[in-house]
């Protein structure tokens, strides 16, 4: 995708224009705040820029130089031209994905819910290694992950566990894990080595803030119980458990994980938010399901999207037909490939939708 030359010269202008505001001094604190964020958002954009002005000048002193009178410079020319040649389109992708629309919700932090779906406890193990490969991947990357609530299964692993996960770009790179996923390998019960096959689903959620989501007194039905869970010996003495129903929508969401009854009610309505947060999210991606369905981003908790083979010792994504023999590492929170390979394909989407 070429970028006309206006609009290289619009950004760079734009840049230059609020670099001087915020040079006068004059201003106000709010107006600061709201020019400050949107260069921020703005100087790389008109970097990448630059560097496309930059390249295609230079390509243009190069094309005139491959019609020197001079072998050796002619020669030098060529090389030379199909060096920036390669440079030049590397720059004119970057400044193109730089230009498309950006999720709002990337720069937030996410809510990770993992439920074992078919497969009995073997389902229910594989939901425990698929949190751990998540939090190993948040330690990795130097985010901090906060268990809201767990539901622990007898024979190990979780039968659904809920995580707030905060850190630079969190929503950008989990987005994409939302699906079903798949584990085939035998049981540590088996007895007769056949491979099993057991699911877990992911559902990777924007966490809201409060300024995001208004919820009235009047909407919700706070009901609080006595914990039937482990906790400690207090656990079952108060009433410490809250189950939140917002009657609007008919969202339940239970929280029993604390001792206080004041933390569970404020972890539920985390979870409450960000949930009516998401579904508002939907409500208006299906407004716009005309313009593009991307198929390594549509989050449908019922699609299939990853295979993890222990015999073969390989993890296969299936809407981009990506197989890495790399079971252990991945497990061990090196996703960063993987998670790469997904948001390539879909910025490639987007960028053939504008290109089309």
């Amino acid at each position: 995708m070429t970028i006309a030359p206006e609009r290289i010269a619009q950004i760079e202008a734009r840049r230059d224009e609020l670099a001087a505001q915020m040079a006068t001094g004059d201003l106000p604190g709010d107006r600061f705040v709201a020019v400050s964020k949107e260069y921020a958002e703005l100087e790389p954009v008109a970097a990448a820029a630059g560097e496309v002005r930059r390249l295609r000048a230079e390509s243009e002193s190069l094309q005139y130089m491959t019609q020197d009178v001079d072998d050796d410079l002619r020669a030098m020319a060529v090389e030379e031209l199909h060096a920036n040649r390669q440079q030049l389109d590397a720059a004119e992708r970057a400044l193109a994905l730089a230009l498309l629309p950006r999720d709002a919700a990337d720069e937030r932090a996410a809510m990770l819910e993992i439920r074992a779906g078919t497969g009995g406890d073997e389902a229910a193990l594989f939901a425990g290694d698929l949190f751990r490969m998540y939090q190993r991947y948040a330690d990795n990357r130097g985010w901090r992950v906060e268990l809201i609530s767990a539901s622990v299964s007898d024979a190990g692993g979780y039968k659904e566990v809920v995580a707030s996960v905060t850190g630079a770009g969190v929503f950008a790179r989990l987005k994409f894990e939302s699906g079903v996923h798949r584990v085939q390998r035998v049981p540590a019960t088996e007895s007769g080595g056949r491979i099993h096959t057991s699911a877990a689903t992911v559902a990777v959620l924007p966490e809201a803030e409060e300024v995001d989501v208004q919820i009235d007194d009047k909407d919700l039905r706070i009901d609080v119980y006595r914990s039937s869970g482990p906790g400690g010996q207090s656990v079952n003495t108060t009433d410490s458990a809250v189950r939140i129903t917002h009657l609007p929508t008919g969202l339940v969401v239970i929280q029993q994980d604390e001792k206080s009854q004041h933390k569970n009610k404020a972890k539920a309505l985390k979870v409450l938010r960000t949930r009516l947060y998401e579904a508002e999210r939907a409500r208006l991606a299906d407004e716009r399901a005309g313009t593009r369905r991307s198929m390594v981003g549509s989050g449908d908790r019922s699609e299939r999207i990853r295979t993890y083979n222990f015999p073969q010792g390989r993890v296969t994504d299936h809407r981009i037909n990506l197989t890495l023999h790399r079971l252990p590492e991945i497990l061990e929170g090196e996703m960063d490939e993987l998670i790469g390979a997904l948001i390539s394909q879909d910025e490639a989407e987007r960028l053939a939708t504008l290109d089309a």
